[in-house]
């Protein structure tokens, strides 16, 4: 079978978005399905928000920080503005501040969906990004810190991601060390894209009073208990100072209920989601270094209700998980019978639908690897039995 040009200008897809084929896309669901598994053993119940929701709603609380990520449209109906959503997590907020506003606390909620986003996000630079995730709504503690960093630790685990990390950081600890020294204007901007590139010749440059404690800090980053002694040694403003125990107190909650897990500590960071306001958390796998999720502290909905969770990327968790074996595929000849247990037994059955001359033949070019003989699974290349 031949394409043609109208066809494949057809298949053009807007850049950022791409069709997911077999047999990723079943992968990638069972993948899905298996990471919420985990979370719904937690108590972690699941919510569905839509993919659209009126702009305001979308925009309110934590959904501001990521309101130039929205594709906006008009609502034939109402004529109002609605917007397609970047991210799930404040449209869980929104949920938890008004639906589920006299639900005891703490609320525990997951979710699985798909978000789209005007500009592509690294390092494929995807528009079109699945999110996995779940929020601990309520509690203001570091145990609940340490709960979001050990579930999605156990339900990573689970998919079989080799080599588990968690870089821990405070991305409100270096705004509170410039907000108390009066850095501001392009100074301040200059110094934060210096630590941001982990420029310590340009952070010096540009710290002034601070460029001994900022430079201390941007190389202090690595294994948790080394960064998080050179934040009890450094001279920190009263604000920095809190704001470093309490990331000290969440590092010190996972490692009392998993002290084998292993931890970094980022002082200086500040990327990620912009709405989080306290303890962060990104995790990897050993030998990559793309983010397999991201999370932390922040405020729910519109009553600023405290807050955190953690939100994992499929796609992004897919290229370091094995991934579940594809089912083997079981020709299935007119009028032979015993499909039904066969498929129990795991097969994928393709039933043959019109005559055809060689039925092996047949089987290979439907990509099957075994076919059904009198109630048998027989493996194409050697006929072998395999009996279920």
């Amino acid at each position: 079978m031949t394409i043609d040009a109208s066809t494949l200008s057809q298949a053009l897809l807007p850049v950022g978005l791409r069709d997911l084929l077999p047999p990723e896309a079943e992968a990638e669901a069972a993948l899905v399905e298996s990471l919420m598994q985990v979370f719904g053993g937690h108590a972690y119940e699941r919510v569905a928000p839509p993919m659209l929701e009126f702009e305001d709603s979308l925009l309110a609380g934590a959904g501001a920080a990521v309101g130039e990520q929205i594709f906006r449209l008009m609502d034939s109906d109402t004529h109002r503005m609605m917007g397609v959503r970047a991210d799930i997590t404040p449209q869980i907020g929104r949920i938890a501040s008004s639906r589920l506003l006299n639900v005891a606390r703490p609320l525990r909620l997951s979710y699985a969906g798909v978000c789209l986003r005007t500009r592509g996000v690294a390092p494929e630079l995807a528009r079109q990004v699945a999110q996995v995730g779940i929020e601990l709504i309520g509690p203001d503690q570091p145990e609940a810190d340490a709960e979001i960093v050990l579930l999605a630790a156990e339900a990573l685990a689970h998919v079989l991601v080799p080599g588990l990390s968690f870089d821990l950081t405070m991305p409100s600890l270096v705004p509170a060390l410039l907000d108390e020294a009066g850095i501001a204007g392009t100074t301040r901007s200059a110094l934060l894209h210096a630590l941001d590139r982990k420029d310590a010749a340009a952070v010096a440059e540009y710290g002034g009073q601070l460029s001994g404690i900022l430079t201390e800090l941007l190389l202090a980053a690595g294994a948790a208990d080394q960064a998080l002694s050179v934040l009890e040694r450094v001279d920190l403003s009263p604000e920095a100072l809190r704001l470093a125990q309490r990331l000290a107190r969440s590092v010190m909650a996972v490692r009392a209920r998993a002290p084998d897990l292993k931890l970094t500590v980022d002082p200086v960071e500040f990327r990620g989601f912009r709405y989080h306001t306290g303890v962060s958390v990104t995790a990897y796998s050993e030998g990559s270094a793309q983010e397999l999720g991201r999370g932390g502290r922040y405020l729910s909905g519109a009553n600023g209700e405290p807050a955190t969770g953690i939100s994992l990327f499929p796609e992004a968790v897919a290229r370091v998980a094995p991934g579940a074996s594809r089912k083997k595929r079981l020709f299935v000849p007119r009028g032979q019978q015993g499909a039904d247990s066969l498929r129990e037994a795991g097969f994928a059955t393709v039933a043959q639908l019109e005559p055809v001359g060689d039925i092996e033949m047949e089987a290979r070019r439907l990509l099957c690897s075994h076919i059904l003989r009198n109630g048998v699974a027989v493996l194409l290349l050697t006929h072998q039995t395999e009996r279920m």
